[in-house]
């Protein structure tokens, strides 16, 4: 696989009212072109933070982070995110909703992003709904139009804060199956952060496991699991030992439940 995405040795602090926190130290992962991965860890370690130094809203305090051999920058157009909800406008039809990133670029009046915003609603069985306010879809049907909206602006990178969260299990379910499928489709390269260990294990190429805070990387672990999709993966035979291992890895220095499906 392609080197892709590198932390070398990231470190970040911010400062409260009365001390400076360290929230990573030395974090070090990569992940490779086209694959998925995924972030877990503790309540509060600073996954969220890892998205925020990834999309350049945050600078680290020391460490670099490359993406595609470049360090990421500030609106970096090569990073597109999907927050935990779908963040639509109900005001606006499904379209204005997904050309929303595009006109805020001024790129709304390109017949080629005109196009692809077309074809991915096509493709994913949501033309029929272009003119509809997002009230009268399901969450699942939701879900699509926001990963939509991320991907006309093409970005080689997608960042994924737990975006199934809000979510009843059942529909959870067919998202992470319907997401995944994009994804994977579209020849996208992923990053999520998420909570749940069985979503992390049936979604990812690559999982992170960070430690207690100051976060830093306690392993990887490299996943080959069988099944097409992520609800196929839950039934390979070595999905209950992995799931076991992160749970142990995890729960060996967090007092807290951590939520799993």
């Amino acid at each position: 696989m392609e080197k892709f995405l590198e932390f070398k040795n990231v470190n970040f602090f911010y400062q409260t009212k009365e001390s400076e926190v360290h929230a990573l130290k030395d974090v070090s992962f990569e992940v490779d072109k086209f694959s998925f991965a995924s972030l877990v860890g503790p309540s509060g370690c600073g996954k969220t933070t890892v998205l925020s130094l990834t999309a350049g809203l945050l600078d680290p305090s020391d460490g670099e982070i490359t993406l595609e051999g470049r360090k990421v920058t500030k609106n970096d157009d090569r990073i597109g995110y999907m927050f935990q909800r779908d963040q639509l406008f109900e005001w606006r039809t499904i379209w204005q909703n997904i050309m929303l990133g595009l006109e805020l670029q001024k790129k709304n009046k390109d017949p080629k992003k005109i196009e692809l915003a077309e074809t991915l609603l096509k493709k994913y069985d949501l033309y029929g709904f272009k003119n509809k306010k997002p009230r009268t879809l399901s969450g699942g049907m939701r879900q699509r139009v926001a990963l939509i909206r991320t991907l006309v602006l093409e970005p080689s990178l997608l960042l994924l804060d737990e975006p199934f969260s809000a979510l009843d299990f059942q529909t959870r379910l067919k998202v992470c199956d319907d997401v995944y499928n994009i994804i994977k489709t579209e020849h996208k390269t992923a990053l999520l952060v998420t909570h749940d260990i069985s979503e992390a294990l049936s979604l990812s190429d690559r999982i992170v496991i960070l430690s207690h805070r100051p976060a830093s990387v306690k392993e990887t672990l490299d996943l080959s699991l069988s099944g097409d999709t992520p609800l196929a993966k839950r039934e390979d035979k070595d999905f209950g030992k992995h799931f076991e291992m992160i749970w142990r890895n995890l729960t060996n220095e967090n007092t807290e439940p951590f939520t799993s499906s």
